[in-house]
């Protein structure tokens, strides 16, 4: 099968600048990946792609191609077949910055890199229940996790009597001849011997089966800042999983949800307080002792009130976890209307109806637009 043009492979021109092929080339490899991919044919266009970046991304390469097309990679350095043989291309970078630095790859150019290099641990999610008071004023709490820890046995390593590969040589990975009717074709993979690392041990650890870490459970004591709500994340850094290969250990998120309480609403860093009243007391005024979560207070109710009338206690909310600043506390007012009254409760009422209030302009204005509204 003739070979198409790298350019038209990776979808540039042949004026394209370095980064236009490279983001090219990242597109192309997010989307056919075979790791990655479900598409049936995906593993020949990633390697297509693949053999367009080697020569595209070089500048030698590059200029040689331009020159003399596939022709110029046939013979010694080529795979037979009009093609360059990307083998021996590094690709480690840019797949790191693609996939992550976790990403092992192995496909055609036969990686050992990604490793041997140190790479940080995983982080671990811990979800936290609190309190209304522990959110509010901050606690300590003994959070009980369990992670994969560096195995004490063998330090980290998975072995004892640590030997270059006898097979790779240290490469961590191995040559392939395959030989087809359409020619000879050479690839690298990772060693099968020492699964890519580049060496092997004399023994296995007994007590992490080769893996260099080991399941522990763990007890942190940690401080929950005051002011924290729910959904707030807490990052305890270097107490999640144990990195590779000297690499750091995770970190751990403490994510927390705050149960609710029986008297207070919060809002962000104010709280409200719906407060009952009497009928007598909204019309007479009175001084009413209200709850805060720093102790109670005497709140003045003027006369007059009426149900939603809101009163702020400055200083009284929650503190701000990023901040000195201190929320508000709102009390809001209702006005209970008893459902059932006694005889002398009733005449009392009834005796109040029959007299004029001082201020009627209210009443007036609401009668007067009833009776324009009726004609």
């Amino acid at each position: 099968m003739e070979k198409r043009d790298y350019y038209e492979v990776l979808g540039v021109s042949k004026t394209a600048s370095d980064s236009e092929i490279k983001s090219a080339f990242r597109k192309l490899a997010k989307k056919y990946h075979p790791d990655v991919s479900k598409e049936p044919d995906a593993a020949e266009k990633f390697k297509e792609a693949q053999e367009a970046y080697a020569v595209l991304s070089d500048k030698d390469k590059r200029a040689q191609y331009d020159r003399y097309g596939h022709a110029a990679f046939q013979g010694a350095a080529g795979n037979g077949q009009g093609g360059y043989d990307f083998s021996g291309f590094d690709f480690s970078d840019i797949f790191s910055d693609i996939f992550g630095s976790g990403f092992d790859f192995d496909f055609g150019g036969g990686n050992s890199r990604s490793k041997t290099r140190p790479t940080k641990g995983r982080d671990r999610l811990i979800h936290v229940d609190l309190t209304f008071e522990e959110a509010v004023f901050g606690c300590k709490k003994d959070i009980k996790l369990e992670v994969y820890d560096v195995c004490s046995e063998c330090h980290g390593d998975g072995g004892h009597g640590k030997k270059t590969c006898e097979y790779c040589h240290g490469s961590g990975f191995v040559t392939q001849e395959q030989r087809t009717l359409f020619g000879t074709f050479m690839s690298k993979t990772s060693c099968p011997h020492c699964d890519g690392d580049g060496t092997t041990f004399e023994t296995t650890c007994k007590k992490c089966h080769g893996l260099g870490k080991i399941k522990a459970k763990k007890e942190l004591e940690v401080k929950i800042p005051a002011g924290v709500n729910t959904n707030d994340q807490l990052r305890i850094p270097g107490k999640g999983e144990a990195g590779s290969n000297g690499g750091p250990n995770g970190d751990v998120y403490l994510e927390f949800k705050v149960a609710e309480h029986k008297l207070f609403i919060r809002d962000h860093n104010d709280i409200y307080l719906k407060v009952p009243i009497t009928v007598t007391e909204a019309m007479l005024g009175c001084k009413k002792e209200i709850p805060t979560i720093y102790g109670n207070v005497v709140l003045t109710i003027p006369a007059g009130s009426n149900t939603n009338d809101k009163h702020r206690l400055k200083g009284k909310g929650i503190k701000d976890t990023n901040s000195s600043h201190v929320g508000d506390m709102y009390v809001l007012l209702n006005v209970v209307i008893p459902k059932k009254l006694s005889r002398d409760q009733k005449k009392l009422v009834e005796s109040l109806a029959k007299t004029k209030l001082d201020d009627e302009s209210e009443f007036k204005s609401f009668s007067r637009f009833v009776k324009e509204n009726d004609k």
